[in-house]
């Protein structure tokens, strides 16, 4: 059987590439399709698989102002040749899903959201730093967007989706059934300490849609620990609303948030997610999670058992779920077996049984619609 992953880019690292990481795992000699591949910032062992690049690869400066390029990358995903797989599974929350394949080949897609910033435009760009001419522009390319990510999932024979929310919004806004398949966690790396610290922990890329800013503003105002892990466009203006609890610590190794999130009080997750890996990972280390009610959390965090949830989204309603967070009451070896069951080996299991059965059903449609000839 040949297989082919498609990846929508390969210039940043987080929980999709994860994904693709457990997915490659499976499917080993399967080619990756992507739109471009900047290997300075992917894991080194991405340099030894066979990553097949679009034509934005060849475009100057494309891998550092890839959202620049947004309205390329249905041409870049249509371009590819996918003639000759029996499978071809896309993982995607954007443009990957896109691709032409023939009819005698399965596509499965394992989707982490409908496009985030096309059907929930007017929430994703409130916080960005946009122009007034930009402002008035974008509506109308993402109209269009829209109407091209819509036709494209009639492309999909079958739709993974990694939370509840977000088979809810394959079905709202493709009219499609998809599978609840959760994406893979390596909890089995992640170990427990015996006796965590006071700093309440954040680890995330600093996007203004990310909602650190409720931590950070939460923390100061109530003068507790904070330390935040991650970096990215948004960390100048955290650092100004940031009192004198708070400490910022930029990217760290695996290894190190790992023992961080072992090490803290709790972990803190303002932000709406579609899954949300870094809370499992810290209910891995049994810790709770304090987290907004919304999207992935509300599959992963149990109230009261393994966390908190809090709502709505605002500073005030995080402090009043800190105010009431007793860690102490939370019992670490419960909170970690919750989190086993999110593990990679789990995924993947899934994901081979999901696969085999949708290819037993699509070779035999198959059959029924292009029966062979037989001979008098």
């Amino acid at each position: 059987m040949r297989v082919a992953l498609v990846h929508d880019y390969l210039n940043q690292y987080g929980g999709a590439e994860r994904v693709l990481d457990a997915l490659h795992e499976l499917y080993p000699h399967a080619p990756v399709y992507t739109s471009l591949f900047d290997p300075e910032a992917m894991p080194h062992r991405y340099r030894t698989w066979d990553i097949r690049t679009s034509f934005l690869q060849r475009i100057p400066l494309a891998r550092r102002f890839h959202r620049a390029c947004f309205l390329l990358y249905p041409a870049a995903f249509e371009s590819f040749d996918l003639a000759g797989y029996d499978l071809v599974i896309s993982d995607s929350s954007a443009w990957a899903k896109g691709v032409i394949t023939r009819p005698e080949t399965m596509h499965i897609c394992y989707c982490h959201t409908p496009m985030r910033w096309a059907w929930n435009y007017e929430e994703y760009v409130a916080r960005e730093q946009l122009g007034a001419a930009v402002r008035r522009i974008l509506p109308v390319a993402i109209h269009f967007l829209r109407k091209w990510d819509t036709s494209n999932a009639r492309r999909v024979d079958r739709f993974i989706g990694n939370s509840r929310a977000v088979v809810a919004r394959i079905a709202k806004y493709y009219r499609r059934e998809a599978e609840l398949i959760p994406p893979p966690v390596d909890t089995r790396r992640i170990q427990m300490e015996a006796r965590p610290g006071d700093s309440l922990l954040v680890v995330s890329r600093l996007a203004p849609y990310k909602r650190v800013d409720l931590a950070v503003e939460a923390c100061s105002r109530m003068s507790l620990p904070l330390t935040v892990v991650g970096d990215g466009r948004d960390r100048g203006r955290l650092e100004a609303l940031a009192g004198a609890t708070v400490r910022f610590v930029g990217r760290q190794s695996d290894d190190t948030v790992f023992a961080a999130m072992a090490g803290c009080r709790a972990f803190l997750f303002p932000g709406e997610e579609d899954f949300g890996i870094a809370p499992v990972e810290a209910m891995a280390a049994g810790r709770p999670v304090v987290a907004y009610a919304s999207g992935g959390a509300l599959d992963t965090v149990v109230d009261g058992v393994t966390g908190r949830l809090f709502s709505p989204q605002t500073t005030e309603a995080l402090i009043a779920a800190l105010e009431t967070l007793d860690a102490e009451r939370f019992d670490p070896v419960g909170i970690r077996r919750h989190a086993m069951g999110f593990d990679t080996r789990v995924f993947q299991e899934r994901i081979v049984s999901y696969v085999e059965q949708a290819l037993l059903a699509h070779r035999q449609r198959t059959a029924v619609a292009h029966p062979q000839s037989t001979p008098v």
